[in-house]
């Protein structure tokens, strides 16, 4: 009998499926000319996700414009992520609320929010983007708060 076992256990073993790994993250470009970010983001199952919070900019921050904020959500961001062992590298959506600034006509500034962004996103460093939208919204929480930005991560161990 316990050479049956033994033959069991060793057929078990030749027959259990090889481990499989975990497919990579496939970022899909945007079209030439776009902000730093993808067209598509496509995450596969079995992929650790974290989805944060929106962040606004540090406090300090608040009444700067446009890019500064963002500049400072993203930082706050990244932190949070870091915490987790990830890194903005791992974003792979992005939702940015924008107020009209009132030093540009109640108009939001995406030029100042992609300054920010492209610092953060498609660089040599961090070449990773998102898949990002952008609503201008009446306002946030903060008095004087311009963006607020809430991003999903993901990482195929």
């Amino acid at each position: 009998m316990p050479r049956l076992a033994a033959a069991l256990a060793a057929a078990f073993v030749i027959a259990a499926p090889p481990t499989v790994q975990a497919a990579e993250i496939l970022r899909v470009p945007a079209p030439p000319g776009a902000p730093p970010i993808a067209s598509a983001v496509v995450v596969p199952a079995g992929a650790r996700l974290v989805f944060l919070s929106g962040a606004l900019a540090a406090p300090e921050a608040q009444n700067g414009p446009t890019e500064t904020q963002a500049a400072s959500a993203l930082a706050r961001l990244d932190a949070v992520l870091h915490a987790q062992g990830l890194s903005l590298g791992d974003v792979v959506s992005a939702t940015v609320f924008l107020v009209g600034d009132p030093q540009k006509g109640g108009a939001i500034d995406f030029a100042g929010l992609n300054a920010a962004w492209g610092r953060a996103f498609g660089t040599a460093a961090q070449p990773n983007k998102p898949a990002r939208t952008t609503v201008k919204v009446a306002g946030l929480v903060a008095p004087g708060a311009l963006v607020e930005i809430d991003v999903t991560a993901a990482r195929a161990d």
